[in-house]
């Protein structure tokens, strides 16, 4: 398996791309080196990625009902398989009720 770090670097055009292009590209690129060959994850991957990847933002959001509901939704109809635009609504959906966002619009930055 090849590091994201170096798959980035060889997407020539990133070179000189913003930090959320990178930062867009690099979840693409985890997404895709986690799918099948079809580009789909298992809701069992799903929830896997999310833990090893996401795991900061999803830190301590055990006990909030809209966590459960979005866990437990990737616990049903395991079947059925989550695209990359499933993917992004989880991260987003997760990442706006994390505590971590708060700490993150908490930073301040300094010139």
């Amino acid at each position: 398996s090849i590091p994201i770090a170096k798959q980035l670097a060889s997407i020539k055009v990133l070179g000189k791309s913003s930090d959320l292009e990178k930062a867009f590209a690099t979840t693409a690129l985890v997404y895709n080196n986690a799918a099948d060959p079809d580009g789909k994850l298992s809701k069992a991957e799903t929830k896997s990625l999310l833990q090893t990847q996401f795991g900061a933002f999803i830190q301590g959001q055990e006990n909030k009902p809209k966590y459960q509901e979005i866990i437990s939704a990737l616990d049903e109809e395991l079947e059925k398989k989550i695209d990359f635009e499933d993917f992004m609504i989880l991260l987003v959906s997760l990442s706006l009720m994390s505590d971590l966002l708060q700490e993150i619009k908490n930073v301040k930055t300094t010139k």
